[in-house]
């Protein structure tokens, strides 16, 4: 059956397994993504990232997205640096776009070697995020203990934003699961926790909705910013420091984020076709 190869990428500990189907297609099934993400039996990652021939003749590839419980994500801001780190290597080329399923994403290899992310411009419109009933989406009506009024931003996939003193002293795990799944929330979203250190510098934890507690999340600290900033607590610029690391974001003039932070490859390896319905 030969071996599949893959590799181990991370951006800020946020950790994929990065398989190559531009040549040779398959297909994943929620089983298979599964096994593949488990970090106990399989590889284990955040998520599971598959790299096709792109729809788009603009775009350099395609990058599917698929969460560990095997559901589809439509961006990932980490995941997206891990690739164009790897387009970079392949073609030398320093600005790469990348076709997802929430648009495409162009990224720049920076020359100290930072990747800067055009995240596109979030979406604000309750029916953009989305939430099931019509809500001002800077002050939503959804609270579970400690936690009240997030601010929702949709970059791509959606999220909730919830400004509290600190962040660190709540029991993300515990709230995490019940908000992620919130009526409010048809599409689940992605739940931050933000805390406002000045007015440049936000501190953020998050649960990923597919994959749980994350060391870092790209979207959700694009999100962050930008709900901090309709909210009034910082500039359009800031510092978002998660349990793994630092991005930059950036809410630029013209409507679009961008997310500035490194990336890097872990290791390579190879795993059972057999795992994989293949397709030819």
């Amino acid at each position: 059956m030969g071996k599949v190869p893959f590799l181990k990428m991370h951006g800020l500990g946020n950790d994929f397994v990065v398989l190559d189907a531009r040549h040779h297609a398959f297909e994943l099934d929620g089983a298979a993504v599964r096994k593949l993400a488990d970090r106990h039996t399989g590889i284990g990652c955040d998520q599971l990232i598959v790299l096709g021939p792109p729809r788009d003749p603009r775009a350099t590839l395609l990058m599917h997205i698929r969460n560990p419980d095997g559901s589809a994500a439509e961006a990932c801001g980490n995941a997206t640096r891990c690739v164009a780190l790897l387009l970079h290597r392949e073609t030398g080329d320093r600005r790469v776009r990348i076709e997802t399923a929430a648009g495409l994403l162009e990224a720049e290899i920076l020359p100290d070697e930072q990747i800067a992310v055009d995240m596109g411009v979030p979406r604000t419109g309750w029916r953009d995020i989305p939430l099931a009933r019509a809500e001002d989406t800077s002050r939503v009506d959804v609270a579970l203990g400690p936690l009240a009024e997030p601010v929702c931003t949709n970059i791509g996939n959606p999220h909730a934003t919830f400004f509290v003193e600190d962040a660190e002293s709540i029991d993300l795990a515990r709230f995490g699961p019940a908000l992620e799944h919130h009526p409010l929330f048809p599409q689940r979203a992605n739940i931050g926790l933000a805390t406002v250190r000045d007015p440049s510098h936000l501190m953020l934890r998050v649960w990923e909705r597919g994959a749980g507690m994350t060391r870092a999340c790209g979207s959700a600290a694009c999100a962050a910013l930008v709900g901090a900033h309709r909210r009034g607590l910082t500039g359009r610029r800031a510092a978002v420091e998660l349990d793994g690391g630092t991005l930059d974001i950036l809410w630029r003039g013209d409507g679009h984020v961008i997310m500035t932070g490194p990336a890097a490859l872990s290791f390579e390896g190879g795993f059972d076709r057999s795992l994989l319905t293949d397709r030819c």
